[in-house]
């Protein structure tokens, strides 16, 4: 039987025990001290009275402490929730309300975001995750040092290990309830597929709030070293390479090309740099090329998948991508084969089977897909059925296997590797009480991939200008869902039965 994501920490401590870790500035622990760590942390939750099954909340950057933190719950039969902290009070709230956490763990720097008004509520369930007490506040490390270690929690492989929390098309986040096996699966799938190594130093670049982080558990299960950047910066992340030595991370296209032009770049020394994979959001076949240049030591590949598939689903094999990359390959419009506990069909409206190279819905099966969205019983029969996951992409298969994402089902934008969904964006339009008609549609962005742009018709007689929709944006929903396009027009496209006609805006917008 499959072991728990727990009891794979403790056979990670006994067994790789003299190995380093994590590294964090001068700092390292070995993986004996650092699974020690994670059993007292568990028994801090513990003595927290947080019983197996019931959900803690982590709203930190990246560090080792917030793995030592989400490791002990896992040890403790406990639910990991991570929250976005570029996320909003009122989003904040939703997801904590959803959650029902029995306590949050919060960064010392993020403690004043919970005396808004819609956060308030909470503050009682807070512990300072990283500074000593703080404003009556519990601190971890205090409750840490008076904590003992304690013995791995008996419970199912099947049993939910995180929640994370995605956009909602209908406003709301919706919680995907990520099992042990689901992570262990995906995380073994991806190592194989990417030849992770044990003398890899791994870089957790991508936010750990964010699903792409864990495909960094596959280099924890075969005792590889673990290095941290606490928020994303391309002077951060090329300095966290020489100085760490940094072998193998996972970034998004718009960190990418953010460092590619960042003037640090000219001098930085990247040859440690043996691996790295990029995913969740399209890059142009140019921008491709640019960043095999910038790392000619590194061997890239490109990869998809969702939070619902724990996350990954395909993996372009390295050495192929090599050569696709040489050769100015078609083949670099694909995300490449699914990794090999993965299955992958495209069916059409009906639900028939397409052939290779037609295009339809991609669905997925395998052991890595969710239980399904957390208190959404309609939702997850939607998306789970017969064994399979509905993607919500457009796809296409071609005859050796590669995928090609088309199109998305919904109107989904993907800005700097964030998932946006339109409707988040357009309720918060609605509640402008100058805004007659809106409709957010993505627009192709060279940097961002797509641009959050909001089409506006004005209610008559009044002045709106597109600052005042923006500020108004920025206090309800989470700054990278912001519109950064404001257009304003007399009318909007509809069809015969009055919905607006998004293909025709992104039509007029895009050119």
């Amino acid at each position: 039987m499959m072991l728990t994501l727990g009891e794979e920490m403790s056979r990670i401590g006994r067994h790789y025990g003299n190995r380093t870790a994590v590294v964090e500035g001068s700092q390292s622990l070995s993986w004996r001290d650092f699974s020690s760590r994670i059993s007292v942390a568990a028994g801090m939750l513990q003595e927290l009275g947080v019983n197996p099954g019931q959900r803690v909340a982590i709203y930190a950057r990246n560090s080792a402490l917030f793995d030592e933190l989400k490791w002990g719950a896992f040890h403790a039969g406990v639910v990991a929730v991570p929250i976005n902290w570029r996320l909003a009070p009122p989003e904040i709230a939703h997801i904590l309300q959803d959650s029902t956490c029995e306590a949050i763990f919060v960064e010392n720097d993020f403690i004043e975001t919970f005396n808004s008004t819609e956060l308030l509520p909470w503050r009682n369930k807070l512990i300072n995750l990283t500074g000593s007490q703080n404003n009556g506040l519990d601190s971890y490390q205090q409750l840490f040092h008076a904590a003992q270690d304690v013995d791995v929690v008996e419970a199912s492989p099947d049993d939910d290990a995180l929640i994370l929390y995605t956009g909602g098309t209908t406003g709301r986040s919706k919680g995907v309830r990520l099992s042990h096996s689901n992570i262990i699966s995906c995380a073994s799938a991806f190592t194989l597929a990417t030849r992770g190594q044990p003398d890899d130093t791994y870089l957790h670049l991508a936010p750990m709030f964010h699903s792409a982080d864990l495909l960094a558990t596959g280099w924890m299960l075969i005792g590889a070293t673990h290095t941290y950047l606490p928020m994303f910066s391309p002077g951060g992340f090329l300095n966290a390479i020489s100085e760490q030595q940094v072998t193998m991370t996972i970034a998004v296209p718009t960190m990418l090309m953010m460092t590619l032009t960042d003037p640090a770049m000219e001098s930085a020394d990247t040859r440690s740099l043996r691996m790295m994979g990029f995913g969740a959001s399209p890059m142009d076949p140019a921008w491709i090329r640019r960043t095999a240049e910038g790392f000619p030591h590194t061997l890239l590949f490109n990869c998809y998948g969702l939070t619902e598939t724990s996350p990954d689903l395909t993996v372009f094999d390295p050495e192929e991508f090599r050569q696709a990359v040489q050769d100015d390959s078609p083949l670099l419009a694909s995300v490449g084969r699914p990794n090999c506990l993965v299955d992958l069909k495209v069916i059409d409206l009906d639900g028939n089977t397409l052939p290779s190279g037609e295009t339809g819905v991609l669905l997925a099966r395998g052991p890595n897909i969710t239980k399904g969205y957390l208190n959404l019983p309609e939702e997850t029969a939607a998306a789970l059925q017969n064994g399979w996951l509905r993607t919500g992409d457009i796809a296409r298969i071609d005859e050796d296997g590669y995928v090609y994402l088309v199109d998305r089902e919904k109107d989904l934008i993907i800005t700097g590797g964030e998932n946006v969904y339109s409707s988040e964006v357009e309720t918060a339009l609605y509640q402008h009480p100058d805004i007659h008609e809106c409709a957010v549609i993505g627009i192709p962005d060279e940097r961002l991939g797509q641009l959050v742009t909001a089409v506006i018709v004005a209610k008559p007689e009044t002045a709106l200008e597109a600052e005042a929709v923006i500020d108004h944006c920025r206090g309800l929903i989470g700054g990278y869902k912001v519109p950064r396009r404001v257009e304003f027009a007399e009318a909007m496209p509809k069809n015969e039965l009055g919905k607006i006609l998004k293909n025709r805006l992104r039509e007029t917008y895009s050119s």
